[in-house]
């Protein structure tokens, strides 16, 4: 099969996330997406709210409802590995379990993995772990993105940069900066802000329009990020 990855802390994963996987699916023909929450990312503190466990059954829940289970799939390795979540160490795991390991061959990964980015991140990836080592196992599909980010006079729950990273939408893109060989998605995609998701739900605002029903339901079930201003 032929294969991509969408990483990220998915605090929640929102329809920005949907859309970037369907139009990447689309394009670039892949047969399945792998969703990878991080445990811990080596670019920024995760905002507390949901735990690591909650995020990746959100993520689950979304998965499995989409199409059946047709073309996504989350992947909790990051989560069972602990400590700080290095894409090369997935992109390792992810070829081994879908590769030798693999006994179905349908299943089994061919070619270079893809792996997915929105150009906020893609700034960045020279600071990343090993980028040359990212290069030679997988495909970068950078993804650009329009920031619509809601403009609030009090923001909670917001992740902050951490080590030398300048956090998201902080540099501007520049796809001749870019040094490592990528492919460009053809058309743009709304970033939706998780931080404007946990902001809204914290005070009690509309956001159903901005998750699936399904992480909707979830979070409102268990109460999530309701208490982040207290």
């Amino acid at each position: 099969m032929k294969a991509a990855v969408l990483g990220g802390s998915f605090n929640p994963l929102h329809n920005g996330h949907v859309m970037l996987a369907q139009k990447v699916l689309e394009e670039f023909h892949y047969d399945k997406i792998f969703f990878v929450p991080t445990f811990l990312p080596p670019h920024k503190q995760i905002v507390c709210g949901a735990s690591a466990e909650q995020r990746f059954e959100m993520v689950k829940l979304f998965c499995e409802s989409f199409e059946n289970g047709k073309h996504f799939v989350a992947e909790d390795c990051e989560i069972k590995r602990g400590g700080i979540s290095y894409t090369y160490d997935t992109l390792v795991f992810l070829l081994k379990k879908y590769g030798n390991e693999c006994k179905k061959e349908a299943e089994k990964i061919e070619g270079k993995i893809g792996l997915i980015m929105g150009e906020e991140i893609a700034c960045e990836f020279e600071k990343w772990k090993n980028p040359e080592g990212i290069c030679e196992l997988a495909e970068l599909i950078i993804v650009p993105r329009v920031c619509d980010y809601s403009k609030n006079d009090v923001v909670v729950s917001k992740n902050k940069p951490t080590g030398n990273y300048l956090g998201d939408f902080a540099e501007q893109f520049d796809e001749k900066k870019i040094i490592y060989p990528h492919k460009m998605l053809s058309e743009n995609v709304m970033a939706v802000s998780s931080t404007d998701i946990r902001y809204r739900i914290a005070n009690q605002k509309e956001y159903k329009h901005l998750v699936p029903q399904k992480i909707f339901e979830f979070i409102e079930e268990r109460g999530i990020y309701k208490d982040l201003n207290s």
